[in-house]
């Protein structure tokens, strides 16, 4: 289970990297594409610091961090190699892979930070709350981390390409979609944690009887 976690944790990351070049609009309120995959990996790093320990989350964050810099390098690699004759969207293909570039900067910086930081306050609510309030661990940590990651992320990413005022507006619509999103996601972490251990917990068994049979 927790690889399955990871992969989906590692494979959210780059797709968000990808996405977050476009900007939609909700009326009169503009969020980056990105906001709607990245939310979605905080989920996964406190299901995974609930049943598997701070330290596997800490090396989830770190594999996120080791897969968007190889992403990074080779999305630099693909634009610069020579275009084919017949490949008459080099332009568009440099525009979005190169926009996405700087997106992927911007959330190296804040992915390193924030992620951190939410496993940090995550465990530290856990060790004065045991397995209780889950609830409360996973929202407060995802909500102290999402604002750090959201002012870091929009303002490396969008700075100089939109006013100030749109800037601020992107940074103030994107917390509180997310913070949105951690209250309606409370009842997935609990549905996730809750197979999460129960399949752990038939890894171990089974573990135990396979080692019991080499003795």
């Amino acid at each position: 289970m927790f690889i399955y976690l990871n992969a989906l944790f590692v494979g959210l990351l780059v797709l968000s990297n990808i996405l977050g070049v476009k900007l939609f609009s909700v009326g009169d309120y503009m969020l980056p594409a990105a906001a709607v995959v990245y939310v979605v990996t905080y989920l996964i790093t406190d299901v995974i610091s609930e049943v598997y320990g701070k330290d596997l989350a800490r090396k989830t964050v770190q594999a996120g961090f080791f897969t968007q810099v190889i992403a990074l390098v080779f999305i630099f690699v693909a634009i610069e190699l020579p275009a084919a004759p017949i490949f008459g969207m080099q332009e568009e293909f440099a525009s979005i892979l190169g926009g996405s570039f700087r997106v992927m900067l911007a959330s190296l910086v804040a992915y390193v930070i924030s992620q951190n930081l939410d496993v940090t306050i995550f465990h530290r609510l856990k060790e004065k709350h045991g397995e209780k309030r889950l609830w409360l661990r996973n929202n407060l940590s995802t909500m102290s981390s999402q604002l750090v990651d959201t002012t870091i992320f929009i303002s490396i990413a969008f700075a100089g390409t939109v006013p100030t005022s749109v800037l601020l507006t992107m940074i103030a619509t994107q917390y509180v979609f997310k913070l949105l999103v951690a209250i309606v996601d409370t009842p997935i972490v609990y549905a996730l944690v809750k197979w999460a251990r129960n399949n752990h917990k038939h890894e171990l068994l089974y573990n135990s009887k396979v080692e019991t049979k080499a003795i």
